[in-house]
């Protein structure tokens, strides 16, 4: 049973009264790359981003956090979150409360300004996930166990199939099945034929998968139209961004179609956009990302916001290593996720810099159970090898 929106603001109180907390010290950025595993669309030569994000209280306690910026999913860059941070969001944080986390997300907003949502999200993702893991170490308690959640054990995974020819599909399930995985998205969009063709061969070889095909805003509305109930005849559950973010009217023509479940994802930001597009009819659920919403504050907010509409929520990453995917697992679990999590770090990314990298086991992944988020980062290796 999840807590009440009462139940919600009590527990995030409780973590502010420790008004004797030691304040933020210092903030320190650590750039660099993962080496990739396979081919994945939104991913390049360079390897994949991301930015590791250490706060450190007065008392020398240290939370990590990460964002995960892409190029080509979103405007932010490796380059735009270290200066982000670096010059604009870390002076605002230094001598804060860091139990504070409201108050740290409204003084990042003042530095860094929204435009029609929140400003520089996946910079302030990486700032927002160190903090829940400070605050959790300070506390020598889980971030489930903060926010007073009795969370599952562990996170089933769908595993991302993403050919570039018809040939590569059968090759590219059966390897998911190898390393244990029972279900499957795919990434659609702007081929309705190849779409549909991907669709059918997944199903048929998978007939009792969750199947969930994303087509990150590819679709114009007539295609979309036109491919939505052709995607449900060939086995597909939910069609996740099938419009560009800005499309709303389509988006309620789709919704009214009602061919399939249709999820947003790049569009929803900030709690207060998705209050106003389910008010509009223009969403059956989300797939819920902490890196697109600033990090786990806001998009527990936006769980709950889901839920009690009685949407869908599920769950989702950017290809997320390390401390970013350990925040994705800690939060699913805590409100107890009920679709595989299309969270496929460990599927597409080489190397770890953590103690004990996140493994998937019969494709699923263990909530580690430690303190703040539960994992500890090579600090030594990263001071080494970060860019």
């Amino acid at each position: 049973m999840r807590p009440t929106r009462r139940e919600f603001l009590g527990s995030t109180a409780a973590m502010l009264r420790a008004g004797a907390a030691p304040p933020i010290r210092n903030v320190e950025v650590f750039p660099l790359h993962y080496p990739t595993a396979g081919h994945f669309k939104f991913l390049g030569p360079e390897g994949r981003p991301a930015v590791f994000v250490k706060i450190t209280a007065e008392d020398g306690t240290a939370g990590w956090g990460q964002s995960v910026p892409i190029r080509t999913w979103s405007y932010e860059t490796l380059e735009s979150v270290t200066t982000t941070i670096r010059r604009y969001l870390a002076p605002v944080l230094v001598g804060r409360n860091p139990f504070d986390i409201a108050g740290a997300h409204a003084a990042m907003n003042r530095a860094i300004a929204p435009s029609f949502s929140t400003g520089m999200p996946i910079a302030k993702a990486g700032v927002d996930l160190a903090l829940h893991d400070l605050i959790g170490r300070l506390a020598g308690r889980n971030v489930c166990d903060l926010w007073g959640r009795k969370p599952l054990e562990r996170i089933t995974l769908s595993w991302t199939v993403n050919p570039a020819t018809l040939d590569e599909i059968e090759p590219l399930v059966e390897e998911g099945k190898r390393r244990g995985y029972r279900h499957f998205n795919v990434k659609v969009a702007p081929d309705p034929k190849f779409d549909l063709e991907l669709c059918r061969r997944v199903r048929k070889l998978a007939p009792e998968a969750f199947l969930w095909a994303d087509a990150n805003g590819g679709y114009d509305l007539t295609t979309a139209l036109y491919v939505a109930p052709r995607l449900a005849d060939a086995g597909v559950n939910v069609l996740e961004q099938p419009l560009p973010a800005n499309r709303l009217t389509g988006y309620r023509e789709l919704k009214k179609q009602g061919a399939l479940p249709i999820l947003m994802d790049e569009g929803v930001v900030n709690s207060a956009e998705l209050v106003e597009f389910i008010r509009l009819g223009l969403l059956d659920g989300v797939a819920m990302k902490p890196a697109r919403t600033a990090g786990l504050w806001d998009c527990r907010r936006q769980i709950e916001i889901v839920q009690e509409a009685g949407l869908l929520f599920l769950g989702s990453g950017l290809t997320d290593p390390d401390s970013a995917l350990a925040a994705a697992v800690q939060l699913y679990a805590a409100y107890e996720l009920k679709f595989p999590a299309a969270l496929n770090g460990p599927q597409f990314l080489a190397g770890s810099w953590l103690r004990a990298p996140l493994v998937v086991k019969d494709g699923a992944i263990e909530r580690p159970i430690g303190p703040g988020l539960g994992v500890e980062v090579d600090e030594a290796r990263l001071r080494k090898e970060s860019s």
